[in-house]
């Protein structure tokens, strides 16, 4: 007679296979070996100030991997998320600058159009069928043609300038763009932005029921409805949540640098992707962590800071994009893999 088989809920599992499991065990890895290959070989990397600039390089890629993140555990893409950042950095300074308003006012109706892209985007997701990929396409290219449009429209140039004189850029400066002194090194708020996002996403994915809902629907869309997971109003959500990520980081670009090009963001959807795969996310849904997304972040920005303290040829990065992209990729096939075979 075969033995009982014991039962994976209380069956003893080593530390090993509880690490190996995890999802920004890759990530944690490869930031620890990227952070000593530049370390070694320069100085100015592992000094504060280099510090200071590669955090500052990961912060604003950060907000927006996590949120990505948390869109591709649900099962869906947003091709749009770079060039949002770009028309709510855009709105800020149009309405600032153009139509002469207090900055604050600009933000918020900068919030306000980045929500309503993001509930079209996921309500035509949900309403159509149609796979994400596409929806946020189309969106995509609307919305860059409308940003170098409606910017020419306003100011006859690609550049929306002067948002440095609008009423309250100040007390917005401090919110968004100020720094702050730690170890006698100036640091960019941007970073503690990043931190707050994702320890706010990390405790939405793993302490509420929302992100249940969240890898209930990326991991069987129509098993999660059977079992009562409303997974459109979760999509929805998803959507909206990472339209409010893009507006977040454009508002930070728009304080910062007080002048918007009409560019701003395009191309970068693919580097948050990126972030997010090598965070440990799969491109199949269901599987990912906040953290891990963070991590990835971190390791796009140190790799970006590295090649330029060691005067390589930037080329040479996205090389090394395409090779963590693809490393990423099949570690975290095995790890699902192994995953799966333990809970048999």
């Amino acid at each position: 007679m075969r033995p009982a088989r014991a039962d994976e809920r209380v069956a003893a599992v080593g530390l090993w296979r509880r690490l190996l499991v995890k999802p920004e065990l890759g990530s944690l890895i490869g930031a620890v070996v990227i952070l000593a290959f530049f370390s070694v070989q320069s100085s100015v990397f592992r000094s504060l100030s280099g510090v200071a600039n590669w955090l500052d390089v990961a912060s604003t890629l950060g907000i927006m991997a996590v949120a990505v993140a948390l869109l591709m555990i649900g099962g869906h893409f947003d091709l749009s998320a770079g060039v949002m950042t770009g028309t709510t950095a855009l709105t800020v300074g149009i309405v600032a600058t153009e139509l002469d308003q207090n900055i604050w006012v600009a933000i918020a109706a900068s919030l306000v159009l980045a929500l309503a892209i993001g509930f079209a985007n996921g309500w035509l997701v949900t309403r159509t069928g149609l796979p994400s990929f596409i929806i946020t396409l189309g969106t995509f290219l609307m919305l860059q043609g409308l940003n170098l449009g409606l910017t020419k429209l306003f100011t006859g140039t690609v550049i929306v300038r002067g948002i440095a004189e609008a009423p309250g850029f100040h007390s917005a400066q401090l919110v968004l763009a100020s720094r702050v002194t730690l170890f006698g090194q100036e640091f960019r708020i941007a970073i503690l932005w990043w931190l707050l996002a994702t320890a706010v996403a990390s405790w939405v994915l793993l302490r509420t029921r929302f992100g249940n809902w969240v890898f209930a629907t990326g991991g069987d869309e129509v098993a999660s409805r059977n079992v009562g997971v409303p997974a459109a109003r979760t999509t929805i959500t998803l959507f909206m949540t990472t339209a409010a990520a893009a507006w977040l980081v454009g508002s930070i670009t728009a304080v910062r640098l007080t002048s918007v090009q009409a560019n701003t963001g395009t191309g970068q959807e693919l580097i948050y992707i990126v972030a997010a795969v090598i965070g440990g996310c799969l491109l199949t849904g269901g599987f990912g962590s906040a953290i891990g997304a963070a991590l990835g972040a971190l390791v796009f920005g140190m790799t970006q800071q590295g090649i330029v303290y060691l005067n390589w040829d930037a080329d040479w990065f996205y090389f090394f994009l395409g090779a963590m992209l693809l490393l990423a990729v099949l570690s975290n096939r095995l790890v699902r893999r192994y995953a799966e075979a333990a809970r048999r």
